[in-house]
């Protein structure tokens, strides 16, 4: 198994101890936008008290009450970042379903594409844990990954096309006119160049370590445009961000296009920044059915969303300057 050259040493991972560790994806307190929320969003389906299989049923109630308590406990996790391997499918799944829900998009195939151009993209795993340590954690399990699918090379791919077909059709739906018909024009087309940026993570996996993500990224989408590799050279990105609304419009802003956007991934909100096309749709019933947690900041309920935001490739040293100057380990 190849090991990158990326060690992100003493980052505090933050376990919460009433949710399913490592298995959702949230919203920490933003940069950009200031510390102003708390909005989490598991991709598990909640499991009910009644086909508990817990000793001492009959204390339910109290452990019910006690299972409400939301407890922090920080530890401080050595993370690598290591090459895309088959290994790494089950977990890289995982974290797309967060993304997507219950979309039409075959997340089972878009992991396989993601495999099958491995010299793009990285997963994190903890470091190796000696072997006197009290931790007994899955080596290989995957904290994140990031990668970038070229979209005009894969055309006629049946989960790159579901793909497009999902944000043609919400951006017809949210979008203003002018948003879908730009979307029209760069994804059906076969010029320019676009390509789909991927960047999930568990929620308790602080954001500092997107920016070594991205850099490593940046590199190697230029080292595959110089070899004349797939995916190598990109004229506009995509990306499709887990974001959430007040679920209740705000005085301030009795347009519900005005009320703040919250960004789960903390640096996303750079590149929605700099982007020339973005819309946002809300994904309500998809997250109801799909995923359990707690959607609140200060008691005020939060709608969780998808945004969709295209930039130009000229855009990303500033994106870049950006997350440095905000997530500098």
């Amino acid at each position: 198994m190849a090991v990158m050259t990326l060690l992100f040493p003493d980052l505090r991972l933050t376990r919460n101890t009433c949710l399913f560790p490592f298995s959702s994806s949230g919203a920490e307190n933003s940069m950009a936008s200031s510390a102003k929320r708390r909005a989490l969003e598991t991709g598990q389906t909640p499991v009910e008290s009644d086909d508990s299989s817990d000793e001492g049923l009959e204390d339910s109630e109290e452990d019910s009450e006690h299972s409400e308590e939301e407890i922090n406990e920080e530890v401080i996790v050595d993370f690598e970042a290591h090459t895309i391997s088959d290994n790494d499918f089950h977990g890289i799944k995982t974290l797309l379903q967060q993304l997507f829900l219950k979309s039409h998009v075959n997340i089972s195939d878009l992991t396989d594409v993601i495999i099958q151009q491995n010299h793009i993209g990285s997963v994190i795993r903890q470091a190796e844990v000696p072997e006197d340590s009290d931790d007994e954690g899955d080596p290989d399990e995957v904290f994140g990954f990031i990668s970038m699918v070229n979209l005009t090379e894969r055309q006629g791919v049946e989960c790159v096309e579901k793909l497009k077909e999902l944000v043609l059709e919400q951006s017809g739906k949210c979008g203003s006119p002018d948003v879908h018909e730009r979307l029209k024009q760069l994804l059906l087309g076969s010029s320019p160049s676009v390509g789909l940026i991927l960047s999930e993570r568990f929620v308790n996996v602080p954001p500092q370590i997107a920016l070594p993500m991205h850099k490593q990224l940046q590199k190697e989408m230029a080292e595959a445009q110089r070899t004349n590799k797939p995916s190598g050279k990109c004229q506009f990105f995509l990306m499709i961000s887990k974001t959430c609304k007040p679920a209740k419009k705000s005085k301030s802003a009795p347009d519900p296009s005005k009320e703040e956007l919250l960004f789960i991934n903390d640096e996303e909100e750079f590149f929605y920044q700099e982007a020339t096309v973005k819309f946002s749709y809300s994904v309500q019933d998809e997250a109801d059915s799909c995923a359990t947690g707690k959607w609140s900041y200060d008691d005020v309920p939060m709608k969780p969303f998808r945004t969709v935001m295209v930039f130009p490739m000229d855009r990303m040293p500033i994106i870049m300057e950006k997350m440095a100057k905000y997530l500098t380990v």
